[in-house]
C-alpha cells in the first residue's frame, strides 16, 4: 500500500516543473524562466500545484504548451524563447556614454550628471580622450555600437563633439559595425548650424520635457531664462525636419524624457497632454532616482513606491483612453516591459536586465577618460567614491575593463538567481536590479529587496501591466505598442 502511494506521489511531482507565482486579487499569476505566463483561478492553482489537473481539462493544454507541465516540456521551444529574451548575454557592451563636459547652464533639481558651472572648462573632454573612448568602444564584440553624447550640456564642447562624430563614423566603416549616434541635450545652445550637422550625420536627438511650462521650469531651472522655451522651440524644429524626410540621410523623430518629481504627481493629464500637443508619440515615465542632487533634496522632491505607482497607473489609464480615441501615444516603460512579456524579446532596457547592463551592456566614459560601469556609477564617483570605476582609456584595455573585479561583482550582485527574494518572484523573468541604486540607498550592492523602493516601483508596474493584459480591449492596444 505504501509503495502504491509513493508511486502516486512521484507521478504527481512530475507534473509541475519549477514555476513562480503571485496572487493578484482572486487569481494567481504563474510564470517561468522562458518568459511564459498564465492566469489561474484559485481552484485551478490548487490542482496544478498538487499535480492533479486532468489532461482533459482545457487549461492543461495551455499550461503544457507554455512549459508548465513537467512531462510535456518542449525543450527546443522553451530554450529558444529563453535565448531570444536573453540574447544580450552573447554580446559585449553596446551602449557607450561619452560625457563631453560637466558644464551646464541648467540647475535641475534631480540632476544625476554632476553638473558644473559654465566656467568649469577643465571638465570638457579633450579630443584625445574622446577618440580613445571611441577606440575602446569599438573593441566590444557587439556588432551594434551606440555612442551617446551626454553632459552636463554636451553642446558646450561642440568642436570636440563634432570631430568625435566624424571619427566614430570613420571607425564604423572600417570595423564594419552598425553605429548609432545619439545626443542628449537641453537645447540651450542649439543652433541651426549645429542641428543641420547632427541631422546629416544621422544623430538621434533626445531632450527632457517634464510637462507644461510651469512644472518643467520648476524642475529644470535655467540660468538664462526658461528652459521650457528652448525645449519646445527645438522639438518643433526637429519634428518639422522629420516630417520632411530627405533621400540623402535618415531624419529621426526627436524624443523626450520625463523625470517624475513630487511636483509632477498631481498633474499626470497635463503632462501627457503636453507630449501629445508636441506631436511626441512616446512618453517615458521615469521614477526619480535618489542619487546625486536628487538625494540631497529628497525630502522636497522625492516620494515612495506607492506614490509613484498611483501616478503611473493613472497615467497609463489616461494614455490607454487616448489610444482608444485614436491618439498616437505610448508609454515607453510599459512598451519595453511588454516586449519581454509578449514577444520574449530584450528591448535594450539595461536597468531591467539580469544581470544588469552595468559594464557588460554599457560603459560610461568620463571627461578625463575614466571608465565606469554606467552613468549612475560615474555619479557615485563624482561624489567621491570610485567603487564603480573600472579603468581609464589611456591605461586599461577592453579586456582588463571587462575582467575587473567591479565588473564581476556587478554581474554577480545583479543576477536575480543570487537574490533570495527575487529568485522566487513571479516577475523575475522580466525584471532586473541595480547595484548602484542598492549601494546608494541601502549600502550594499545586493541590497535588501523587501525594503527596496526600486523593487516596489517595478512590482507596481508589472502588476499593472499583467492586470491590463487580462482586459482584451486594453491588451489589444498594448500589444500594438510592441508589434513584431
Amino acid at each position: 500500500m505504501a509503495q502504491k502511494q509513493a508511486a502516486k506521489n512521484n507521478k504527481s511531482q512530475l507534473l509541475l516543473p519549477q514555476a513562480l507565482w503571485q496572487k493578484i486579487g482572486a487569481n494567481y499569476l504563474l510564470t517561468n524562466d522562458s518568459g511564459h505566463y498564465a492566469w489561474l483561478k484559485e481552484k485551478d492553482f490548487a490542482l496544478v500545484t498538487a499535480g492533479k489537473m486532468a489532461e482533459k481539462d482545457p487549461l492543461f493544454a495551455e499550461l503544457a504548451a507554455k512549459g508548465f507541465i513537467r512531462n510535456r516540456l518542449d525543450f527546443n521551444d522553451l530554450a529558444a524563447k529563453w535565448k531570444k529574451k536573453n540574447a544580450y548575454l552573447y554580446y559585449g557592451p553596446g551602449l557607450h556614454i561619452l560625457v563631453m563636459t560637466l558644464r551646464c547652464g541648467n540647475k535641475c533639481l534631480y540632476c544625476q550628471s554632476a553638473a558644473a558651472g559654465l566656467g568649469a572648462k577643465h571638465t570638457d573632454m579633450p579630443l584625445a580622450v574622446a577618440r580613445k573612448s571611441v577606440d575602446l568602444a569599438f573593441n566590444s564584440p557587439n556588432p551594434g555600437i551606440t555612442i551617446e553624447f551626454q553632459g552636463g550640456e554636451p553642446l558646450l564642447n561642440w568642436e570636440v563633439l563634432k570631430n568625435t562624430v566624424l571619427y566614430a563614423r570613420k571607425k564604423a566603416r572600417i570595423a564594419g559595425k552598425d553605429l548609432k549616434l545619439a545626443l542628449v541635450s537641453n537645447f540651450s545652445l542649439m543652433t541651426v548650424e549645429k542641428a543641420e550637422f547632427l541631422l546629416k550625420q544621422e544623430v538621434s536627438i533626445c531632450t527632457s520635457l517634464d510637462g507644461p511650462k510651469a512644472l518643467h521650469d520648476k524642475n529644470r531651472v535655467s540660468s538664462s531664462g526658461s528652459s521650457y522655451d528652448d525645449t519646445i522651440k527645438w522639438i518643433k524644429f526637429f519634428q518639422a525636419r522629420h516630417d520632411k524626410q530627405v533621400p540623402e540621410y535618415r531624419v529621426f523623430k526627436p524624443s523626450a524624457l520625463l523625470t517624475v518629481s513630487r511636483y509632477s504627481l498631481s498633474g499626470h493629464k497635463e503632462i501627457i497632454d503636453e507630449y501629445v500637443g508636441m506631436g511626441l508619440e512616446d512618453i517615458f515615465i521615469r521614477p526619480l532616482a535618489p542619487i546625486g542632487y536628487a538625494w540631497r533634496l529628497w525630502d522636497k522632491i522625492g516620494y515612495d513606491a506607492k506614490d509613484f505607482s498611483i501616478f503611473y497607473l493613472k497615467s497609463l489609464d489616461y494614455i490607454l483612453k487616448l489610444n482608444q480615441r485614436g491618439v498616437v501615444i505610448r508609454e515607453k516603460m510599459a512598451s519595453m516591459m511588454l516586449d519581454k512579456i509578449v514577444n520574449f524579446r530584450d528591448p535594450g532596457y539595461l536597468d531591467a536586465r539580469c544581470p544588469c547592463g552595468a559594464a557588460i551592456g554599457q560603459l560610461a566614459y568620463n571627461y578625463n577618460g575614466d571608465i565606469y560601469t554606467c552613468d549612475e556609477g560615474r555619479m557615485v564617483g563624482w561624489e567621491g567614491n570610485d567603487l564603480f570605476r573600472i579603468g581609464n582609456v589611456f591605461t586599461d584595455s577592453y579586456k582588463k575593463v571587462m575582467n575587473s573585479a567591479t565588473t564581476k561583482v556587478c554581474v554577480v550582485s545583479s543576477n536575480l538567481e543570487a537574490q533570495p527574494v527575487c529568485a522566487r518572484c513571479a516577475y523575475k523573468p522580466y525584471c532586473g536590479v541595480c547595484p548602484v541604486y542598492n549601494y546608494e540607498t541601502q549600502g550594499s550592492l545586493w541590497g535588501n529587496m523587501p525594503a527596496n523602493d526600486r523593487c516596489g516601483l517595478f512590482k507596481g508596474i508589472f502588476k499593472a501591466l499583467f492586470m491590463l493584459l487580462k482586459n482584451p480591449e486594453k491588451a489589444a492596444i498594448l500589444k500594438k505598442w510592441v508589434a513584431k
